[in-house]
């Protein structure tokens, strides 16, 4: 089966994911909700979401491996999907050896999880891995329906279906923030950012696709917070969008930083549909 997603998502919290929320993004245009900061396994907080929509498509991104009980995962799973079928997406993600307590291998611990959830009857195209190494990648590729990704950009989306080929979900996320004053922007999005840009797994992959290690050091250059955070008014938010889709992205996740973020997601879709013909 084939999963519709259309060409952006919206990235809420589970604290701030309502279903009035997820009636205001359907109504939108948005083909996904994408449940941010490790959502529990029980998937009650998907489930919720589900219930108040009737299209709208809700993925995980991510379960963190380290924490999230597999079989609770495939329970949950199965009793979503008997509602609703075709609509919920497993994300799944290694954590960060900086977080997680007895983080080990983490290719060996998403191969054994992915192995549990198959073996409990979850399919593989129902499951995305948060890979952003080429070692996380290649088994994408070969054991999942494709990869959701953060703290990236189109250089990375590029390698990434090279990497997967055709086929696969590519899967890009992106911070947002709807402010044409430059250096404000920017602020916003370094503090956005800050947390995140300590962790060494972001870190790394940033330097695989060609940031130095000046850049990445708070607070920041301005060119790696351009590209990792799309900001200014909507048509350039727009254009930040389309250059994922051209690097080989099916679909953007798009997690607003800063005020009122379903009026900026609204007035995003409005602008990616005018700017393009994309049908959202």
């Amino acid at each position: 089966m084939t999963i519709e997603l259309g060409p952006v998502g919206a990235y809420l919290t589970t604290a701030e994911a309502t279903a009035a929320d997820a009636v205001a993004l359907e109504r939108a245009g948005y083909g996904a909700i994408w449940l941010a900061a490790s959502p529990a396994a029980d998937l009650l907080a998907a489930e919720r979401l589900l219930d108040a929509t009737s299209r709208i498509v809700v993925g995980t991104s991510v379960l963190n491996v380290w924490q999230a009980d597999a079989g609770t995962v495939a329970d949950a799973y199965h009793r979503i999907t008997a509602k609703h079928d075709g609509r919920l997406l497993v994300g799944i993600g290694a954590g960060h050896r900086e977080i997680d307590a007895g983080y080990t291998s983490p290719v060996a611990k998403v191969e054994s999880y992915l192995d549990f959830l198959v073996a409990a009857g979850v399919p593989a195209d129902r499951v995305l891995l948060a890979a952003l190494g080429p070692r996380m990648l290649r088994l994408a590729a070969e054991r999942a329906a494709g990869t959701l990704t953060l703290q990236v950009t189109p250089e990375h989306t590029r390698r990434a279906r090279e990497s997967l080929g055709p086929g696969k979900l590519v899967i890009p996320g992106h911070g947002v923030v709807r402010d044409t004053d430059v250096e404000r922007a920017r602020e916003t999005g370094r503090a956005g950012l800050r947390p995140i840009l300590g962790i060494s797994s972001y870190a790394a992959n940033l330097r695989r696709i060609g940031y130095t290690d000046d850049e990445l050091t708070d607070p920041f250059a301005d060119r790696l917070l351009d590209a990792l955070v799309l900001h200014g008014d909507e048509p350039a938010i727009a254009a930040g969008i389309r250059a994922e889709l051209a690097a080989g992205a099916d679909h953007v996740g798009l997690h607003v930083l800063g005020e009122d973020p379903i009026g900026t997601l609204r007035s995003v879709a409005d602008a990616v549909r005018d700017g393009q013909g994309l049908p959202v």
